[in-house]
């Protein structure tokens, strides 16, 4: 395991720094590196030229020698001139928060889009840095934080050829995203809402889906997802078909987590990804009731749905997980919030009901009489509406329902005359 020293700069104070900088370890831990030392500075603004100031350089590069260090990463993303003087200076190598999250992007990446998305993200970060070549960049999938797999030879070679394999990636990700766009269409039509979880890397979004798959889908095919107590466990998009037991059907999808810092390049190119948030007609933001940043971590996500350009008008229902770790679990919900335990499966019933408080409120409550000859409709009824009486009669069934308005308008004719809906 490599030996790794991390460096931050706190500009000005910065609210936040110390989680920043508490996150950046784990970052280096997922990297598998070991963090056996670490440095900070504070100052009024990043220097231009290396980061921290020049009068750092030399007691960083001693310190790193002391501690025998291999890798020295810094809290920001380094421009290209910091990167070049950093590593002439230290001697060592040098890498940043953005490389570390690219890396963990790419050792976790499963699906074939997220796999592109990465390296589209990566490509991109590394094309103002160095000089690949085509050929060999195949070949890059292990050894250091830079990819320098085996039989990697660092010759000069054209950027241009770069370039042209990154338009050659994004024109398979734009047919990918007409995929998706089709059967997103393919949802809308059956108009089945879209639930999306966010929130914080590791707040817990994947263990909530696969509860309500447990909970609700027992009888389905469904399967759960991988869930992880890691950070960025989940980067592939998982969507899952939920059926309540009053027959209420929702689309429930979990997305890529959230951090401070997350690289700009690494949202523009998960934008298919992220789009199913942006369709959203509701949003589950996922937050970690034990941490003591758990605030900033809210804002930290909602500033990133601002970024990718959901509407403000999408409903957004705060859950705050692991509340039994801090005694919280009893609290009532209350103007969307609510306080639950996915791991244990707890509250998950006051969740259910905030979401189709969100999205069904809308539904027609009436009574229908479905004559015996049109036993199908009343098979359909019966699976998709929430029957809360039935009666048989001597020509047909009287039933008491709750039914989707377009449902509703479907079998108007047959809602009983003495109803007023």
């Amino acid at each position: 395991m490599k030996k790794a020293i991390i460096v931050g700069v706190n500009v000005n104070n910065e609210e936040n720094f110390d989680e920043s900088f508490k996150e950046l370890k784990g970052l280096a831990k997922a990297c598998d590196l070991k963090v056996v030392g670490s440095l900070t500075q504070n100052l009024k603004t990043v220097n231009k030229k290396t980061y921290i100031g020049p009068g750092k350089i030399d007691s960083l590069k001693i310190f790193a020698l002391e501690h025998e260090a291999e890798i020295i990463i810094f809290n920001n993303e380094l421009s290209p001139l910091q990167y070049k003087n950093l590593e002439e200076a230290l001697e060592i190598e040098v890498a940043d928060r953005t490389l570390l999250i690219l890396n963990i992007f790419a050792s976790r990446a499963r699906s074939k889009e997220a796999k592109l998305q990465v390296e589209v993200a990566r490509l991109n970060y590394l094309l103002p840095r160095l000089v690949l070549t085509d050929e060999n960049y195949e070949q890059q999938g292990g050894g250091s934080l830079h990819n320098k797999g085996s039989g990697e030879k660092q010759i000069d070679i054209d950027k241009r050829i770069l370039r042209g394999r990154i338009a050659q990636l994004e024109k398979e990700l734009d047919i990918l995203e007409r995929n998706r766009l089709t059967q997103r269409k393919k949802r809308a039509k059956n108009s089945i809402p879209l639930v999306s979880i966010v929130g914080y890397t590791n707040a817990g979004k994947s263990t909530l889906l696969n509860a309500f798959i447990e909970e609700f889908n027992c009888n389905s095919n469904s399967k759960t997802v991988m869930a992880k107590d890691l950070l960025f466990a989940t980067l592939d998009t998982a969507t899952r078909y939920i059926k309540f037991k009053d027959n209420k059907e929702i689309i429930m999808s979990d997305t890529v987590g959230f951090i401070s810092k997350l690289p700009t390049g690494l949202i523009r190119a998960f934008k298919s990804t992220l789009s199913e948030i942006i369709n959203s007609d509701l949003i589950v933001l996922v937050a970690d009731i034990s941490s003591p940043e758990v605030l900033n971590q809210i804002q930290v996500t909602l500033d990133t749905l601002q970024e990718i350009g959901v509407n403000e008008e999408t409903p957004i229902i705060y859950v705050f997980n692991k509340a039994d770790k801090v005694g919280l679990a009893t609290l009532p919900n209350n103007d969307n919030k609510v306080f639950i335990s996915a791991k244990n499966r707890l509250n998950l019933n006051l969740l259910e009901k905030e979401i189709k408080h969100a999205l069904f409120s809308n539904w027609k409550h009436c009574k229908m009489f479905i004559p015996y000859q049109n036993g199908n409709i009343l098979s359909y009824l019966n699976d998709k509406a929430t029957i809360l009486s039935s009666k048989y009669l001597d020509d047909g069934t009287m039933i008491e329902l709750e039914l989707s308005p377009i449902d509703y308008q479907t079998y108007i004719d047959y809602i009983w005359v003495d109803n007023k809906c």
